[in-house]
């Protein structure tokens, strides 16, 4: 009888810890592989990320946060070049928005950028409607972004900022 009860007893922690890690996994932390070279310099395809849900619970994202979102069926990581009510314009390999050009020199490479594309239905200038941001990668010449799928609903925002856990060379929060 006692190793039944002990048996039970040990279930019982087993499942209550099995509910608190899914809880966890919906609500809080969630781990996504980057699926493409979009962000590179600062993130590589491959490289493994855990963000935390809760954080497009509480806060909109601002300029220049790295944001995980959903696009149709995929789950997509870029940064926050704009947002609702904001004028995007493209020229010349720079990024304007109401009509200031955007300091993007921390993260981007400027060798071969060339705005917009030519296969892009966006017209530009280009203003960013309410409840919405503009997204784009930090890789400009390999990212299909808002230049191609306009602007991202709020609601689309799955998680503000990652933490990389993989390469273990390269761990840490990605700014």
């Amino acid at each position: 009888m006692e190793k039944l009860r002990n048996v039970l007893d040990f279930s019982k922690d087993l499942l209550v810890a099995l509910l608190a890690a899914l809880l966890v996994i919906q609500f809080v932390a969630m781990h996504t592989e980057v699926p493409s070279g979009s962000m590179i310099p600062t993130i590589n395809e491959k490289d493994h990320l855990l963000i935390s849900q809760f954080t497009a619970y509480h806060k909109l994202p601002e300029i220049g946060d790295i944001v995980i979102f959903r696009e149709g069926p995929d789950r997509l990581v870029k940064r926050v070049v704009a947002q609702g009510g904001d004028i995007v314009d493209l020229q010349d390999g720079d990024v304007y928005v109401n009509g200031e050009i955007l300091d993007e020199s921390s993260y981007v490479r400027k060798e071969h950028v060339t705005y917009p594309f030519s296969w892009s239905d966006i017209e530009f200038p280009y203003e960013v409607p309410e409840g919405s941001f503009w997204m784009m990668g930090d890789n400009r010449e390999e990212s299909a972004d808002s230049r191609v799928f306009g602007a991202i609903k709020e609601e689309a925002i799955i998680a503000i900022g990652a933490f990389r856990i993989y390469p273990f060379d390269q761990i840490g929060v990605l700014e």
